[in-house]
């Protein structure tokens, strides 16, 4: 059993930053390619970044290419997302996933494993 737990959600004004954590305990995070996705509210779940478990690629949806970063220490058993230069429509709750096997389209691909998500809100 694989247990994902996000930190580092917050309040923050537009422009500003929030680094988000993901701590991965129970396998070795080499194992997986991981995901961050995020909800507002009333909307469906999107993608936001993943990166592979090499860390050989990242991929971002084009609404936050260039300002946000993710990610990884597989000897630490963490992924982060650097989201710098915040909007107000940044706010959602932000999801860490993970997925043991390959697969070629990260944004939308069936994960195996999320976390419990984490609150930021970007105020203008």
């Amino acid at each position: 059993q694989v247990t994902l737990v996000e930190s580092g959600g917050g309040l923050v004004q537009a422009g500003g930053s929030l680094r988000l954590s993901c701590a991965v305990s129970g396998r070795t995070l080499s194992n997986y390619d991981m995901g961050w996705f995020r909800q507002a509210p009333g909307k469906e779940r999107e993608f936001v970044a993943a990166i592979r478990r090499s860390a050989s690629n990242t991929y971002y949806v084009d609404a936050v290419k260039g300002r946000f970063t993710i990610s990884r220490d597989n000897a630490k058993n963490m992924v982060n997302l650097q989201m710098n230069s915040l909007k107000p429509e940044d706010t959602a709750v932000y999801y860490c996933a993970a997925r043991i096997l390959f697969a070629a389209d990260l944004a939308q691909t069936k994960y195996d494993y999320w976390g419990q998500g984490t609150q930021v809100t970007v105020s203008s």
